[in-house]
């Protein structure tokens, strides 16, 4: 599905060919809440890295993510969060683990997206009291992250267009 995007201002425009294109995971941990939270939590799509496409590139600035855990040494992320350095908009995260993907977030996407059937809310232990976690049916609560993979859920689903 190709989806096209920009930031809040539009100096940043983008278009990328997403093969998980429903947004159905909410994620509560603390850098994509404070780094692109909407509603208290990110939502990461999955495309081909290879079909990005951008106008307004001098206008990305890049933040790589200290990781913070209990009893250990801070560390710095491999993973790039775009954002636009004009207005702070979250674009896409792009990891150089896994080079041939890219994770654009849905509040970026301008492209309506399909609803997705069930919503996985990932990372609950690290969600803030003020959150109003939505529950029920189509609600699946992880305290960590959910043992499906994004391509897994989306097969899952009937909704895989990958390569």
């Amino acid at each position: 599905m190709l989806l096209k995007g920009s930031c809040h201002c539009r100096a940043v425009e983008f278009s990328v060919d997403a093969m998980s294109p429903a947004p159905f995971m909410h994620c509560h941990c603390s850098i994509c809440r404070k780094t692109a939270g909407s509603g208290g939590y990110a939502i990461n799509l999955g495309a081909h890295a290879d079909s990005l496409k951008v106008k307004g590139r001098e206008h990305i600035k890049i933040y790589n993510a200290v990781m913070r855990e209990e009893g250990q040494s801070d560390t710095r992320s491999p993973a790039e969060r775009n954002f636009c350095g004009e207005c702070g908009s979250a674009l896409w995260l792009w990891d150089p683990r896994w080079p041939e993907l890219i994770h654009p977030h849905a509040s970026a996407i301008d492209t309506p997206l399909p609803k997705p059937p069930e919503v996985v809310e990932a990372a609950l232990a690290y969600a803030p009291d003020w959150i109003d976690v939505p529950g029920g049916k189509g609600h699946i609560h992880c305290d960590t992250w959910p043992p499906e993979s994004l391509e897994d859920w989306h097969k899952r689903q009937g909704l895989w267009s990958g390569k």
